[in-house]
């Protein structure tokens, strides 16, 4: 048997706070799922996800069972359990456990479990506060993070350890998504409850965003001490600013990637960094490289051939350039924001009046500065006094401030008829955006990978970028547009060039669309991006085995 054989991995466990299907709040979950899945069905490895039960999951509703890990029986909230496990949380000066239970479930071969705990079943939201918290508790800001962040990682990661130790399992490679879970390899190899069982387990740790406030870190060092149970040494070790960092503690003990290979360069080797607050380069000069691998994804799941499937109007099939079914889902929304309506999970600010013969351009998304949303407003004022043709359908929720000036656009004068604000957020309705729209606006300040150029492409909506981070997949003129130099006349100008493709005819959109989908079908799937992460996890294991 050789050597690469010896270090395929054949177990690998992931730990995250999103799982497509379950809980989600961005592309996390996408990711998660469906590299887990391509492992399960491609690289012939066991996958098994820890993930909280949040309040707003109905684990037996899912299909999930509890799982016999733990040896007492108690309760947890008013529901009485017969396996139970106690948690080592510790705040400084007080020495405390938590009382955990565990759901198990599979979707698609994969192995899920669910962390039942009080710190979990009380949350309404992945990572924020709702409208809901907030009309409950004053302080409970809409959009604001939960207050014990760092103690719901900190129970997720190390209710992840003690699961494996009650199955008895020695996973090949643990997988680590964001700050969320970067301290397990840390707690994994040093605390000495975990570093004998988990002598010979490798891990890795993926960045899915190294923005400022993404971190997950935590000021109070006595508490990140007391609560991960980290010797004063690696505490001090893992300072970045001002605070414990998680990717810095991740970083002495295992193999760390970012989710493209362009945003790795910025980080390590861009002024960009200092979006980071410097973790790129501090890392660098550690002599720590930071791997990329652009994320993937998988063309099934947004195939307009089978409309039912994404609640289309009308199917399409791009490959083929059978495309009228487009037309016709375009046709079909702009007849429903002709009018204001009333939506379910929406509310609708502006009409679009336009001709279907007219180009559409289209934002589904967050609502935030780094989605570039203040960007895409100024470029719409210019536009709106020099294009008779523009019109903007845009999607989503977020900072109160930018939906505040959005609905006001909409509903002016010089908006009403060529701008439309749907304001929340619907699975179903974004495919029917995506679908409907010929150009998609991703003006981000800065972008780890992006997974809506990806959708759009998949959906024949030729994708406008700020050419930076993973953005730069998109081949300016032959996949999509983009530009260099995020403003909003830098923007303007880009999305006048893309009207001028679009008054030129329908061959040069059709070869443009077909381009994007037959790219993604070459490079981007998860069965090619798989490859990469495999060789990760060889790595993460080679730095814990001897040959």
């Amino acid at each position: 048997m050789t050597a690469r054989a010896l270090q395929t991995p054949r177990s690998v466990w992931m730990v995250s706070r999103e799982y497509e299907g379950i809980a989600g709040a961005g592309g996390v979950k996408d990711v998660c799922r469906q590299l887990a899945e391509t492992l399960v069905s491609h690289g012939g490895c066991a996958v098994s996800v820890v993930l909280p039960r949040y309040g707003f999951v109905d684990a037996a509703l899912l299909g999930f069972h509890l799982a016999e890990a733990g040896n007492r029986a108690g309760r947890i909230g008013a529901r009485r359990y017969t396996h139970l496990f106690e948690v080592d949380m510790d705040y400084s000066g007080e020495e405390r456990r938590e009382t955990v239970a565990v759901w198990q479930g599979e979707l698609n071969g994969v192995r899920l479990f669910l962390v039942e705990a009080d710190r979990y079943a009380s949350k309404r939201g992945v990572y924020t506060y709702t409208e809901e918290d907030e009309q409950e508790v004053l302080w409970q800001h809409r959009g604001r993070g939960h207050f014990d962040y760092f103690a719901m990682n900190v129970l997720l990661q190390k209710a992840a350890l003690d699961l494996m130790m009650y199955l008895d399992e020695r996973p090949d490679v643990i997988h680590c998504h964001d700050g969320h879970a970067a301290i397990l390899p840390a707690m994994m190899k040093e605390n000495s409850g975990y570093r004998p069982y988990f002598s010979r387990t490798g891990a890795v740790v993926t960045i899915h965003n190294a923005g400022l406030g993404y971190h997950q870190e935590v000021e109070d060092l006595n508490f990140g001490h007391a609560i991960t149970g980290l010797p004063r040494r690696v505490i001090n070790d893992s300072i970045l600013g001002s605070g414990f960092d998680p990717f810095m503690a991740a970083s002495g003990y295992a193999v760390l990637n970012t989710v493209s290979e362009n945003y790795a360069l910025e980080l390590q080797h861009s002024p960009e960094d200092s979006r980071t607050g410097w973790l790129g380069h501090t890392l660098r000069a550690r002599g720590i490289a930071i791997a990329g691998i652009t994320n993937g994804i998988d063309p099934k799941s947004f195939e307009p051939s089978e409309p039912q499937a994404l609640h289309l109007s009308h199917g399409f099939d791009i490959r083929k350039r059978d495309l009228e079914g487009k037309r016709a889902c375009k046709r079909a929304m702009l007849a429903q924001l002709g009018n204001i309506k009333v939506w379910q999970q929406v509310r609708q600010f502006g009409v679009l009046s336009g001709s279907p013969d007219a180009p559409l351009f289209t934002f589904v998304g967050r609502l935030t500065s780094q989605k570039g949303v203040d960007i895409v407003l100024e470029s719409l004022l210019r536009l709106l006094q020099q294009e008779e043709d523009l019109h903007m359908l845009l999607f989503g929720s977020g900072a109160a401030e930018l939906e505040r000036q959005l609905e006001l656009l909409a509903e002016s004068e010089h908006g009403w008829g060529k701008i439309c604000f749907l304001k929340g957020y619907d699975p179903v309705l974004a495919n029917q955006v995506y679908a409907a729209g010929d150009f998609f606006l991703i003006p981000s300040r800065y972008e780890p990978c992006g997974l809506t150029d990806y959708i759009a492409q998949l959906l024949g909506n030729l994708p406008i970028v700020h050419r930076v981070g993973g953005l730069v997949k998109v081949i300016d003129g032959e996949t999509g547009f983009s530009y260099t130099g995020n403003s909003a006349g830098a923007l303007a100008e880009t999305m006048r060039r893309a009207m001028t493709v679009y008054q030129s005819g329908q061959e040069a959109m059709e070869r443009m669309q077909v381009a994007a989908v037959e790219r993604i079908d070459s490079l981007h799937t998860w069965q090619v991006v798989m490859d990469a992460y495999m060789d990760l996890y060889r790595q993460a294991m080679r730095r814990w085995r001897k040959p």
